[in-house]
């Protein structure tokens, strides 16, 4: 799901900072005793640090989830409270920097500075709403600045948090506080350990046409794929014939407008091999997202041919030789690509037609 989220008359209405570590490895844990205002003067800049990595269109509307009850949920029984009451935004600040430095025990985990603020004057749709940011970043970036002093200039060295490497943030809008809220969350770091998501944040996708529409049709692309591969062992499946394969798939999509798992299975994953690998993807989804992919839908097509993007462009050869097609020639290479087998060289060969060099 998504929501149109619009920040030109954002503000910060005040800031709860701190220095979370790893427990594992006994780094320390530490939060404001006070909240940090925002200065006039230095609301714009900040503003737009904070928010601008929430305007991605790639972000995925999210909420948060319990296994048993939403109230049971710490960080979303936090934003509650804030929303309530700002004057708890320190201590809920502080309580939700503590869940996160309790989570961070994973020996891959880095110790980070945490900033968690309450944002007004958000623009969901026509709605004016609060919002909650919580940003982390687990490295530091020297910078020089130069200032005058006793009637000379000196140059300083500094460090500090880069605006452009912050490696994780949350915001927390105001909308749908019954069902979890409304939760957009990055991840910049590694994905073996998705503990900002799932262990500190625990959000789940909220399904809509244009995430399942998307979902499937990203899984359908993969599955052929992988299917081609493991059927073609011996020999290596160019991208067009893989592509090939996977264009039928998504032509499924083509003029419907309505999705049936049964009848995709059995007009668009034609092979065992490829309905199997659907299954499992489908089965590991619904299991790291912990939301069942539902079996009818209605079609969103802008969201089906995001899905081309997945396409093979890169054939790797066991010579060292590797052919990257860009995606005009992925779609329709059959013009300037020709497959064949060398019965002297006892090889596979691929002969590539053009017309000049390009410098």
């Amino acid at each position: 799901m998504t929501i149109k989220l619009d920040f030109s008359k954002a503000s910060i209405e005040g800031l709860v900072l701190a220095k979370v570590g790893n427990p594992s490895r006994d780094e320390p844990f530490q939060t404001s005793k006070q909240i940090f205002e925002v200065d006039d003067e230095d609301q714009p800049t900040l503003s737009n640090i904070f928010l601008r990595p929430f305007k991605s269109f790639s972000l995925i509307g999210q909420k948060f989830h319990h296994h048993n009850a939403l109230d049971q949920h710490e960080v979303n029984s936090c934003a509650s409270s804030i929303f309530e009451k700002p004057d708890e935004l320190l201590e809920k600040g502080c309580q939700i920097a503590k869940r996160l430095h309790t989570k961070s025990t994973h020996p891959n985990i880095k110790s980070g500075d945490l900033c968690i603020s309450l944002i007004k004057g958000v623009l969901a749709g026509e709605e004016e709403v609060e919002a909650i940011c919580i940003l982390k970043s687990e490295s530091v970036t020297p910078f020089l600045s130069i200032s005058a002093q006793d009637g000379d200039l000196q140059l300083n060295t500094e460090h500090g948090i880069n605006p452009e490497k912050i490696d994780k943030g949350c915001l927390i809008v105001n909308q749908f506080s019954r069902k979890g809220f409304y939760v957009l969350t990055f991840d910049r770091g590694s994905s073996e350990s998705r503990f900002w998501v799932r262990d500190f944040l625990n959000v789940i996708a909220i399904p809509d046409n244009a995430l399942l529409s998307k979902k499937v049709a990203e899984m359908a692309v993969s599955a052929v794929a992988e299917s081609k591969e493991l059927t073609d062992q011996d020999d290596a499946s160019p991208p067009w014939e893989v592509n090939e394969s996977a264009k039928e798939a998504l032509a499924y999509f083509d003029n419907k407008k309505h999705f049936s798992l049964a009848e995709f299975e059995e007009q668009a994953l034609r092979t065992p091999a490829a309905k199997a690998a659907f299954r499992e993807k489908k089965k590991q989804l619904e299991e790291e997202s912990g939301v069942a992919l539902e079996e009818k839908f209605d079609i969103s097509p802008k969201d089906v041919s995001k899905a081309k993007k997945l396409m093979k462009s890169v054939l790797k050869l066991d010579t060292g030789v590797e052919i990257r097609l860009k995606p005009k020639v992925v779609s329709n290479p059959d013009k300037i690509l020709e497959k064949g087998y060398d019965e002297e060289k006892k090889m596979n060969f691929i002969k590539v037609y053009f017309n000049k060099e390009n410098p």
